[in-house]
């Protein structure tokens, strides 16, 4: 309780918005982590008059689905991207995530046949013994990697 009989809100809001160690608690990202992500505009804070982060609660849903996406091997440049399509001028709603996830279904699928690429072929390749990038049928086949030039390759698309 406060002097004046008011219970204290322990700093947990202030004017309808979170600090960044709300946010870190209540996400399970590291408060570093957050400072990364609005450096990278990926989520957005204004400044209190003591000049804290105040984030506003949807930070939440953008936080749950950047790393929601990273675990899906989205790149940062792609969640950053894909935001940018989200309005400005108010909280995005189930529909504007909805769009948002439309986006990424094309790109999803061609990572789901990669794995599935992989994992069908996994057994074979880590016990052939070849090691040679010229005749991998996993990581170069038909001596792509040639066509790139001399030096070390990943491939992030295998053409079959």
């Amino acid at each position: 309780m406060t002097a004046s009989g008011k219970p204290m809100d322990n700093g947990r809001r202030r004017h309808g918005t979170l600090g960044i160690g709300q946010v870190a608690s209540r996400s399970g990202i590291a408060a570093s982590a957050l400072r990364y992500y609005e450096a990278e505009g990926l989520i957005h804070s204004e400044r209190s008059p003591a000049g804290q982060r105040r984030f506003k609660h949807d930070v939440l849903r953008r936080v749950a689905v950047i790393k929601s996406a990273q675990r899906l091997g989205i790149p940062l440049k792609e969640i950053r991207a894909a935001f940018a399509t989200l309005p400005a001028h108010r909280s995005p709603g189930k529909r504007d995530w909805q769009e948002l996830s439309r986006s990424w279904q094309q790109e999803l699928s061609i990572r789901i046949e990669q794995l599935t690429r992989l994992r069908d072929q996994l057994d074979g390749c880590i016990g052939c013994g070849c090691l040679s990038l010229q005749s991998c049928p996993l990581r170069n086949p038909q001596d792509i990697a040639a066509e790139s030039g001399p030096g070390a390759r990943l491939f992030e698309e295998v053409e079959e």
